[in-house]
């Protein structure tokens, strides 16, 4: 920050570029090689598609196909060949033909779910002239690996991103204040909340046939929390980080587990990709302006293909498949549970309906986390049938062993203060986000008397580094 702010305006796109091949190098340095060819293919694809009127589709066309060719290509050999690969062995094998394919150990790239989705979005953009090509090599260069947001996100569009990075930013003290304490809340949601929940979470996800009944129930939702704060707390890093010099990037999550529905639901999560499927798979297919039939398709390849994006596994895919179920079926009985609420005269009591409301999507959210988080389809048919049985016992153990060992038995034999813990946090995330809905760190905790709110920077601070420096883990969203 200090070196952007005291170097002249017209070198800082370098320093920013630096910054962000060194940042991915520190992961893989060879793997930069495929940001380079990447960003190569897309520069000169979308200069040439801008050589010609946006009219002449037959000669702007080649080039879109080239770009997203080499895009899709380049992420089918390294996150989805395995896989197909597999597919067609197994079918090979239950056919009785012979089959000879090599699989490969190759290593994902960091973030190419992510990187690839930017440029994708940028080649098409341009094609259909919503977006002039970029000139400058250097600025397009930063646009594909702005180091932020390269690794996982918000997925930025050249709209938005492009002619900030041209923009001259002045220090701020306001806006650099507030973009650090984003980073705070940010990094409090991760290693406090997140990195605290994966323990209990990953030690029943990883042997789930050990459990049944509230265990399985009570690790479901911990993944639930665990992964919105894992996720929404890189994002908080990602948006604070470039706050802090002067760039906007995109909200990425807004409370998402208070929607009333799914739909509601997928405008509030992980909102740059669910707003990346509308604009480029959803409305091309034809959106909700067809017969509805195909509308219901629509929709259900859009969370399929959301689904396989996340991962080369049977596990995501029905994940997907699962929300688009919830999607379609909430349409097709929309004008039933209205009915039904009308007879229950639910809506008479605002609050009571929206509280039904909210737990029930959550419900229905927390049963898709099963499969996206089981190790297997198996693991995850275990859970799922095996979530509401076992409740005798532990009510004898409840009512009648008070010693604490239904305690040692309800959480997965972690001690006490673990799960009270993360209970903790869990209600302050909840309660801080419903209250300060807007502007959490600025509106909300500036309007607090000097000493609650500096009370309050340093319970973030205490908290990250008594709880968060002895064991941290790689952010969930890094293997997509």
């Amino acid at each position: 920050m200090a070196l952007f702010f005291l170097l002249p305006h017209r070198f800082r796109w370098l320093l920013l570029l630096v910054a962000s091949y060194t940042f991915y190098m520190f992961w893989r340095v060879d793997y930069a090689i495929i940001l380079v060819i990447s960003t190569l293919i897309d520069y000169l694809c979308s200069l040439m598609m801008d050589r010609h009127p946006v009219e002449a589709t037959s000669k702007r066309k080649p080039w879109l196909w080239v770009s997203l060719f080499t895009n899709l290509a380049t992420l089918f050999t390294f996150k989805y060949y395995n896989f197909f690969n597999t597919a067609a062995k197994d079918l090979a094998d239950v056919l009785g033909v012979s089959y000879a394919a090599p699989a490969f150990e190759l290593l994902l790239p960091m973030g190419i779910s992510f990187y690839t989705f930017q440029t994708m979005s940028y080649t098409i953009d341009v094609y259909y002239g919503r977006q002039k090509a970029e000139k400058h090599f250097g600025i397009f260069a930063l646009f594909v690996t702005f180091f932020p947001q390269l690794v996982a996100g918000p997925i930025e569009r050249a709209g938005n991103l492009i002619d900030q990075l041209k923009e001259k930013h002045e220090f701020n003290y306001e806006r650099v204040t507030s973009g650090l304490k984003l980073m705070a809340w940010g990094l409090f949601k991760k290693v406090v909340i997140a990195d605290r929940l994966a323990v209990m979470v990953n030690q029943v996800y990883n042997n789930p046939t050990d459990y049944e009944g509230i265990p399985l129930i009570i690790a479901t939702v911990f993944f639930a929390f665990q992964i919105y704060c894992d996720f929404s707390g890189y994002s908080d890093i990602a948006i604070g980080s470039a706050q802090v010099m002067g760039f906007r990037l995109m909200e990425n999550f807004r409370r998402p587990y208070f929607s009333k529905s799914i739909r509601e639901f997928w405008s509030r999560w992980h909102i740059s990709l669910s707003t990346w499927f509308r604009d480029y798979l959803y409305i091309p297919l034809g959106g909700n302006r067809v017969v509805k039939w195909r509308w219901y398709y629509n929709i259900f390849i859009v969370f399929l293909v959301s689904g396989f994006w996340h991962g080369a596994n049977w596990t995501f895919i029905v994940w997907g498949a699962l929300h688009g179920f919830y999607q379609i079926f909430g349409f097709l009985t929309a004008k039933q549970r209205d009915t039904a609420v009308e007879l229950l005269g639910l809506g008479r009591n605002r609050i009571f309906y929206k509280f039904i409301q909210v737990g029930t999507t959550f419900s229905l959210v927390c049963l898709a986390w099963v499969f996206f988080r089981a190790n297997n389809i198996s693991d995850a048919w275990y859970i799922t049938t095996h979530m509401f049985s076992g409740f005798g016992e532990s009510a004898r153990e409840i009512m009648f062993n008070v010693n604490g060992a239904w305690i040692k038995y309800l959480l997965f034999n972690q001690p006490p203060n673990t799960i009270a813990l993360s209970l903790f946090f869990i209600i302050i995330l909840l309660v801080i986000e419903y209250f300060h809905r807007k502007d959490l760190l600025n509106s909300g905790v500036n309007s607090l008397p000097t000493i609650a709110r500096w009370g309050f920077y340093y319970f973030l601070l205490i908290t990250i580094i008594t709880l968060g420096v002895f064991k941290s883990n790689e952010f969930i969203y890094f293997q997509f």
